[in-house]
């Protein structure tokens, strides 16, 4: 699979925790506009700008805060990161850098290619109001998320429960009806081509990683079970003499330790032949060892 061969050549390089530095740049972002309203107008992605000088937008459009009312953003900001670290522990963090930063990508191309075709179709000027943010990427963030974690529960209004799989429902519905409805204007062709490039990205992901996917309901109900981790470390003490440099865990792919990164979890595969320990990065990626 290309992610695999990606993660062999690039996967040292991938950041940690990315999820948390996502939502801190939307806390910074919150903040700027609470000080500073003008700041969508000043830090979203406008090519016409961008090709004029102001190339900072390049970057700066992940700043914009999805909410401007500070309750909603608590509740947005905690749910974000929840489903975000999620996918980071079940993909690895390489393979949820990608996902984030092939949306990225795919946001500025999509701005750079809408800006192309109303110059064309209605001129510079037309052209000139193509504004871009993050709010179709985060949406194809809980399409993944719920793709992995279908039968999981959130509460809607802290009261209702309701199973992500039927809020997904929703959400492509609704893309669905902006896409269709936001008509050819310089704005609506913006609209369709975030909401695309959005898309292209969630399904490149979903057909690339099939078996990572039939494994995700499987993670929850072990994530969810403090019991059995407990059970795990204390029966990892018996295993602990094969380590090097005293570790008590190493992962058989990257062969970090505990020493490494002390925030790194490990388990045993049941699929392989051998007490093979694997890191979070890899628990669901790695080829099963058959003797």
């Amino acid at each position: 699979m290309w992610l695999n061969r990606l993660e062999e050549k690039f996967g040292r390089y991938a950041i940690p925790n990315l999820p948390k530095i996502i939502v801190i740049l939307y806390a910074v972002g919150f903040l700027l506009q609470q000080i500073m309203p003008q700041t969508y107008a000043w830090f979203s992605l406008n090519p016409y700008l961008v090709l004029h000088g102001e190339v900072w937008r390049l970057v700066s459009f992940l700043l914009i805060a999805p909410s401007n009312s500070l309750i909603f953003i608590i509740f947005v900001l905690l749910f974000y990161y929840s489903i975000a670290s999620s996918l980071e522990q079940v993909w690895g963090s390489f393979r949820f850098n990608m996902y984030y930063l092939i949306g990225v990508l795919g946001t500025i191309l999509g701005a750079f290619l809408t800006y192309l075709v109303l110059s064309y179709a209605y001129g510079e000027f037309a052209a000139a109001s193509v504004y871009m943010d993050t709010f179709y990427l985060n949406m194809t963030l809980f399409l993944a998320y719920a793709m992995m974690f279908p039968d999981m529960q959130v509460y809607f209004y802290m009261i209702l429960p309701i199973r992500v799989k039927w809020i997904a429902l929703l959400d492509g519905i609704y893309l669905a009806y902006i896409f269709v409805t936001s008509g050819f204007t310089a704005y609506g062709i913006s609209v369709k081509v975030s909401i695309v490039v959005a898309l292209l990205n969630f399904l490149l992901f979903f057909f690339s990683m099939k078996r990572i996917r039939s494994r995700g309901a499987s993670f929850a109900r072990k994530t969810a079970n403090r019991q059995r981790k407990k059970e795990f470390r204390s029966g990892s003490q018996t295993r602990a003499g094969r380590k090097k440099n005293g570790a008590l865990h190493e992962c058989a792919v990257c062969h970090r330790t505990e020493l490494d990164d002390p925030t790194l979890e490990f388990r045993y595969c049941s699929k392989c032949d051998g007490d093979y320990e694997y890191c979070q990065d890899h628990l669901f990626t790695h080829k099963h060892v058959k003797k």
